[in-house]
């Protein structure tokens, strides 16, 4: 009897994978490269996902009498192909919180000459990057509006070609609950607050911040960055970023709440490159070819080849610390009253139900690793489920040097 191991993954236009090519960069050399153990426990679910060392399920088909088998997925949240079913369950979930009104989406970026300070403390500085964004909205909101608006805030780490980009994604609601409890308080449909006035706000929060986690002693600082750990190099950090105007970019406004979720299901669970910006891998030349969009250059779409161990180097800088949360919500959206505050705007707006969305209404689709939806060999739906497998009691592929 035929015995075939389906694979759910999505793959690129080369037919290639992700975890292809971080196992063609780690395996022949695992031991020479220093990363922490978190990075090393990441890459490693990476290249077991959908294999049989995570175990599965074995199916028979009623018709043809085949089997197959379906390997779990590692459900980690740098996997390009398990952030896509991860993502449709959290938006089934966020339709609930959708408000009939119209919604903005700001996007709050960080300059680049803090780059290595960040990479050495990312739990610290992303978190602030969080705490300064978030606060400088609802802040907006409340002297200007006088009234609670909603945020979620996604953290983006990444650039097009994998380098440092440190940049906060904000869906913000387009008025809020008044502070004197009288209604609600419509902004503008077609503008939010002003974008230069946001920017000089956010940086004066942020450097504040950083400042004060300097003078705490929270921040590390190793190799070429140890000089910053004296104040007269640090308080020249401080200058250089205070003197260029940060960026707050304002999109234009989405055409209601089913293009709000059409817009997170596309980076909520987004990861720093997906299977589908794969090009080619040379192993005996040791290069990795990908798509990027150049933005300096109308959105071009280009290709970069890099050497395996440099493109390893920019997809480790992009996993985030060990349970760092990197969606969070603000204001309406907060998870404390998250509930009430929705259920009175809803109220104050006249709408007792949610809004039927594209997400909300679609059947949900099977993660990877379920239940197959038809025999790989026949087509056929009907398919018994024989036997669960266990994971594999195997050792990790990669080694941890530190």
């Amino acid at each position: 009897m035929a015995l075939c191991c389906r694979a759910l993954r999505g793959r690129g236009a080369a037919g290639l994978q992700l975890a292809e090519v971080l196992r063609a960069a780690l395996l022949p050399s695992a031991a020479a490269h220093s990363l922490p153990t978190h990075h090393w426990k990441t890459l490693n679910a990476l290249l077991r996902c959908h294999t049989p060392e995570l175990g599965g399920h074995l199916y028979r088909c009623a018709d043809c009498g085949r089997e197959h088998f379906v390997a779990h997925s590692c459900r980690n949240r740098h996997c390009p192909s398990c952030q896509r079913s991860g993502a449709e369950e959290w938006l089934a979930q966020q339709s609930e919180s959708l408000l009939p009104v119209p919604y903005f989406h700001l996007v709050f970026t960080l300059p680049h000459c803090l780059n290595g300070v960040i990479r050495q403390n990312q739990c610290q500085l992303y978190k602030l990057l969080f705490d300064s964004a978030s606060a400088t909205l609802l802040e907006f909101a409340q002297h200007r509006l006088k009234a609670q608006i909603g945020v979620t805030a996604v953290l983006h780490t990444w650039s097009q070609t994998l380098l440092d980009h440190y940049h906060l994604h904000c869906i913000v609601t387009g008025g809020g609950l008044r502070l004197d409890g009288r209604g609600w308080k419509s902004s503008n449909p077609h503008y939010l607050f002003p974008v230069r006035a946001l920017s000089k706000m956010f940086r004066a929060k942020f450097l504040d911040g950083l400042g004060q986690l300097y003078r705490q002693g929270a921040l590390s600082f190793h190799g070429l960055l140890a000089p910053l750990s004296r104040e007269d190099k640090f308080n020249e950090l401080l200058a250089m970023a205070c003197t260029p105007p940060w960026v707050v970019y304002a999109k234009k406004p989405f055409a209601g709440p089913r293009a709000v979720l059409a817009y997170l299901s596309r980076y909520t669970h987004r990861v720093a490159i997906g299977n589908g910006r794969l090009v080619a891998l040379d192993r005996a030349a040791a290069t990795m070819t990908f798509h990027y969009k150049d933005y300096a250059d109308r959105s071009r779409r280009k290709t970069m080849t890099l050497r395996l161990q440099e493109f390893l180097r920019r997809f480790s800088l992009h996993i985030l610390p060990a349970r760092f949360v990197k969606i969070r919500h603000y204001g309406l959206l907060g998870n404390r009253q998250r509930r009430e505050k929705i259920a009175l705007a809803r109220a104050e707006l006249r709408e007792a139900e949610p809004q039927a969305t594209a997400a909300a209404s679609a059947p949900p689709q099977p993660a990877a690793g379920s239940l197959p939806t038809g025999c790989p060999h026949c087509g056929s739906a009907r398919l018994r489920l024989i036997a669960r497998l266990r994971r594999a009691q195997a050792p990790p592929l990669l080694a941890d040097s530190s």
